[in-house]
């Protein structure tokens, strides 16, 4: 029985829609996070908000800022803080390759997804993005209608 749980295992994908839409992605890391307590536990149940989410280096380490993993139900006085800061966990040629990418002007490095790993360890997905300009904003919108008629039609 206990066998059977254990390969039952509960699949957390919880993504930033929000910033496909705002931010054109350069490139794509997946970083391992330093976590606390009953923020595990939390993400397990998938209450995480990354919406206003952004990564900064500080001391050639990336930090992780504004994502919101809530506070978890049953934890007692060793809760955590929703909104604390939180340590990415990267090789070091590919923090180098970020923090090069994120000196140019307009760049910037957000998280996109969070997920817990096959090994279950919560992992987020983060992306060296360009911020787009209104046009290139009607041009999605425009493209995602017309593949959405596309499908309606049958084609």
């Amino acid at each position: 029985m206990a066998k059977e749980k254990d390969r039952i295992k509960k699949h957390v994908n919880i993504v930033n829609r929000k910033a496909s839409f705002e931010y054109q992605f350069l490139e794509k890391y997946v970083a391992g996070v330093m976590l606390k307590g009953t923020e595990i536990k939390s993400i397990r149940e998938g209450k995480v908000n990354m919406q206003d989410g952004y990564c900064v280096f500080q001391n050639g380490e990336l930090w992780l800022h504004n994502m919101h993993i809530a506070t978890y139900t049953e934890g007692t006085h060793y809760n955590h803080e929703p909104m604390r800061t939180r340590k990415l966990l990267l090789n070091k040629k590919e923090l180098r390759k970020l923090e090069r990418g994120a000196e140019e002007q307009g760049v910037t490095i957000i998280p996109i997804r969070v997920f817990i790993s096959d090994r279950g360890f919560a992992k987020v997905e983060v992306a060296l993005a360009r911020g787009k300009k209104l046009f290139d904003k009607r041009e999605d919108i425009k493209a995602r209608d017309v593949k959405r008629e596309m499908d309606r039609s049958g084609y």
